[in-house]
């Protein structure tokens, strides 16, 4: 405990948990090296530890520091050095670079002479266990990567995973201070930062789970009168208690089909609605599936920071951004938030069970 770096505190305790994570982890892959556990050690490793390590290394002494980044080269088969310098030019946003030094000379020799020695010593293990184990790690760090990204800088804040990924979910936030300890990030939550209900991991089911129905639907005569006759319903009982006459409605998304905009127009007939979508192709699908007449098409991410002048805005189930900031301050006199029929909250009606769907109305 006397090299870490900072010798008092919170922030050094844990920094010595990950250290004792970092060991286990190594124990874990001695003792039951399979495919799953080199690959998900390869992942959550690279995305916990050795991250957060490259922004505030965890110990007083140059060696010490240099000493654990071998170690964690050893262990994930990924020389440090290399990691450092293309984590940290992208935070710069620049090009990443092989910037040559004798650490990475010593990390990139120690890699090889022990994947050299686990080759001659058991060519088996190595090519039938080690190397699958070690490429689906890559995999899914490519992945993660990838999709903390997609669309622009993205923060996840369930409870579980920052939990299990000492605050990973927290990207924009991180993006921004890149220097502050993971511990401490929650207490610089960005309302309005782009966020999704999903971690990075599984974060491609925003675009292949709901669009991927939406889609289906679209090939479907009967299942799109299904689906905007139920929401018609739903609709019309929510509006029952919005605050005032309504004027002019922002759909946010909802360009893919475009149901609530087909429904509102028959509910709030001579309103003016604005499509909100960050999708062009989904916004020319809009287009043709609508009468223009008292419609604008915008190609923008939502934000409810920005300034709003609708009466009515509707917030879909695919939302990325803080739902519960949207319920707990509306940014509109009258919102409606699709939500999961599990989620009840202000004045909601369940939009139909198969699709396990409710609308809650929220005013200011």
């Amino acid at each position: 405990m006397l090299l870490i770096r900072r010798s008092v505190g919170q922030e050094s305790t844990y920094d010595a948990v990950m250290i004792a994570l970092a060991a286990a982890h190594g124990i874990v892959l001695a003792t039951w090296p399979t495919p799953p556990i080199i690959a998900i050690g390869v992942w959550w490793t690279s995305n916990t530890i050795a991250h957060n390590f490259i922004h505030r290394p965890f110990f007083r002494t140059g060696v010490a520091n240099r000493l654990f980044a071998l170690y964690l080269t050893l262990l994930l088969g990924i020389p440090q050095s290399l990691w450092r310098d293309r984590h940290l030019a992208h935070h710069a946003a620049m090009r990443p670079r092989v910037r040559r030094s004798s650490e990475l000379s010593v990390q990139v020799a120690a890699v090889l002479a022990l994947w050299t020695t686990m080759a001659v010593r058991n060519a088996e293990f190595f090519a039938g266990t080690y190397v699958p184990g070690f490429f689906v790690g890559l995999l899914l760090c490519a992945v993660h990567g990838f999709y903390e990204h997609h669309h622009g800088t993205t923060s996840h804040y369930g409870p579980v995973y920052n939990l299990l990924f000492f605050n990973d979910g927290y990207h924009v936030e991180h993006h921004a201070r890149p220097g502050v300890h993971w511990s401490r990030l929650p207490e610089h939550r960005d309302a309005g930062a782009r966020q999704s209900r999903w971690p990075a991991l599984l974060r491609w089911l925003d675009a292949c789970g709901l669009n991927g129905l939406e889609r289906l639907v679209l090939r479907s005569r009967v299942l799109q009168r299904f689906v905007i006759d139920v929401h018609a319903r739903a609709l019309r009982s929510v509006l029952t208690a919005a605050p005032k006459r309504i004027e002019s409605i922002a759909i946010v998304g909802g360009g893919l089909f475009p149901r609530t905009a087909i429904v509102l127009r028959r509910l709030c007939p001579g309103a003016r609605l604005t499509i909100i979508d960050a999708s062009s192709a989904n916004l020319d699908r809009a287009r043709r599936l609508l009468d223009p007449a008292g419609v604008e098409f915008l190609h923008a991410w939502y934000s409810p920071a920005h300034p709003q002048d609708f009466d009515l805005i509707v917030i879909p189930l695919s939302y990325v951004g803080d739902r519960a900031a949207v319920y707990a301050d509306p940014p509109a006199a009258a919102v409606i938030v699709h939500d999961w029929i599990w989620r009840k909250r202000g004045t909601s009606r369940i939009v139909a069970v198969p699709l396990l769907k409710r609308v809650n109305l929220v005013c200011r």
